[in-house]
């Protein structure tokens, strides 16, 4: 069971005063309500997988090896819908801890509906290093690896996209060494603020998959704002 998460203030996506921003860790879920810090652009709750969860996960992975759901929930029906979705019952630890997840991020953000994907990856959704499009997004892997990012101030952001003129990541000069990429362990829960935080455009987090080795497989969730 995910402990209660309680907010000292009232959810909003905040305005940030300058470009400096930061990563936060901790080993208690309350460690996510400090993505509303000015200076923050991850919040990482540093958590592993029991190997009961990691049964669950691992069936359904073995079960559903081309699994991709996507859909909007609601925080209360999140776990009715996963049931329905994955075929299993209300039993489900994998269900059960994506609904709880899903509440915690409403109850953060102050949202009633999150869009929630689940998928099974036997390669990088996203190679590349990039950003997002949102004002913020909730990120775990329960298989395999996890997601690589890259502290603000280890970006040349000139480089992203089309700034890399077709270049990977290691030759366009986006980050100076290897060593400057971080990554998220399997079970952490991660809150990546994007480009549509306000005030945080061109300072939303920087990450991408991390390569998949053959006949490994993620089951990676992501939840984002919906309307």
């Amino acid at each position: 069971m995910i402990p209660t998460l309680t907010a000292e203030s009232k959810p909003s996506f905040i305005a940030a005063a300058d470009r400096i921003r930061m990563p936060v860790r901790g080993e208690d879920p309350a460690v996510l309500a400090e993505i509303f810090g000015e200076a923050v652009n991850i919040a990482i709750w540093q958590r592993s997988v029991s190997h009961e969860l990691g049964d669950a996960a691992s069936d359904i992975v073995a079960g559903k090896r081309a699994l991709n759901i996507s859909m909007t929930v609601a925080w209360h029906d999140a776990l009715d819908r996963l049931t329905d979705a994955l075929g299993t019952d209300r039993r489900c630890l994998l269900s059960r801890d994506i609904a709880e997840l899903t509440e915690m991020f409403c109850f953060l953000l102050g949202i009633q509906r999150v869009g929630l994907r689940l998928a099974v990856l036997n390669g990088p959704m996203c190679p590349k290093f990039h950003v997002d499009r949102v004002p913020c997004r909730l990120i775990a892997t329960y298989q395999g690896a996890g997601t690589e990012w890259l502290a603000h101030e280890a970006v040349n952001r000139s480089k992203l996209g089309l700034g890399s003129d077709g270049r990977p990541d290691h030759e366009s000069g986006l980050y100076t060494s290897a060593d400057a990429i971080e990554q998220l362990n399997c079970g952490d829960v991660a809150l990546m603020k994007g480009e549509l935080w306000e005030n945080n455009e061109g300072a939303g987090l920087v990450h991408r998959s991390p390569a998949v080795t053959d006949g490994v497989t993620r089951l990676l969730l992501s939840l984002d704002v919906s309307a």
